[in-house]
């Protein structure tokens, strides 16, 4: 893993031709540091997923550059920047997109077998993540037998098994209800940071941004505002032991909200640290 930042300069993106263009992103620039988080937040139409998918070299942007490892992914070729996107970005999308047919651990296993690692490491250091997430005995699971909240879990594994230098999120938690859209984003900054991966997340949602060190706002292409913050975790919400008093009749204060800060390192391709949260 390199201690490169991932860099954006004067980003440009027009959709359409000169009749009819739409500038999606007007001269944007921006730095991600190394083991960063960023929360990309802004109004339908602001060019916050536009901004994180040229970033990834998912599009090309009609001018200016965006530098990683060295490298400027623009003037790359399709092929190049699609082996980028295996070894060194990792994704997370708001529904998933897990392969239905495969079961979890083969789903989060995936960009090592596309990068040829044999198929028994392969599985193997899948099951580790999955495992570490909360999801032991649940390998062989298909998309469709698992909650929301744990096929976002698969796809957080499949982000992470092959130590990526960023992870790219894109609305993590927007089709989750809000008790398991937390244990998302712990399960993924948690993780992130202890790889030492900078994390990108776009978001409408406050409570997400509040996971991330910055927040960065956007409105018609332009970064018109920005701000740094200790990460903090908002109210987990209804928690396992409040539904537990709520059963037996009685009440009392929720349990402890965890740092987002609070993890210890992972060691390296070995994620067999247990994961606290309840898997859902």
């Amino acid at each position: 893993m390199t201690s490169a930042p991932l860099e954006a300069r004067g980003l440009v993106k027009t959709y359409g031709d000169q009749g009819v263009a739409t500038r999606a992103l007007a001269v944007v620039d921006l730095v991600v540091a190394p083991g960063e988080s960023v929360a990309i937040m802004g109004p339908s139409g602001s060019g916050k997923t536009t901004l994180l998918h040229v970033l990834a070299g998912v599009l090309a942007p009609t001018s200016g550059s965006v530098l990683w490892r060295g490298q400027d992914l623009t003037t790359l070729p399709d092929r190049a920047r699609t082996q980028l996107r295996r070894s060194d970005f990792g994704f997370v999308f708001q529904a998933g997109q897990l392969l239905p047919e495969l079961p979890a651990d083969e789903n989060a296993a995936l960009p090592l077998l596309l990068a040829g690692t044999p198929r028994p490491t392969a599985i193997d250091t899948s099951r580790r993540w999955l495992a570490h997430l909360g999801l032991a005995g649940m390998e062989r699971r298909r998309p469709g037998e698992l909650s929301g909240g744990q096929a976002q879990r698969v796809a957080i594994a499949r982000a992470l098994v092959g130590r990526p230098g960023v992870v790219f999120a894109d609305e993590p938690t927007g089709a989750l209800d809000r008790h398991t859209g937390w244990e998302v984003m712990q399960a993924l900054t948690t993780a992130t940071r202890a790889q030492g991966a900078s994390l990108v997340v776009v978001t409408h949602d406050e409570e997400v941004a509040h996971w991330c060190s910055r927040t960065v706002h956007m409105r018609d292409g332009l970064i018109v505002a920005e701000a740094h913050a200790q990460p903090v975790a908002p109210a987990a919400g209804v928690t396992a032991a409040g539904a537990t008093a709520s059963a037996a009749g009685t009440t009392g204060p929720a349990s402890p909200t965890p740092s987002p800060t609070a993890s210890q390192p992972l060691p390296v391709a070995l994620p067999t640290a247990p994961w606290s949260g309840a898997a859902r």
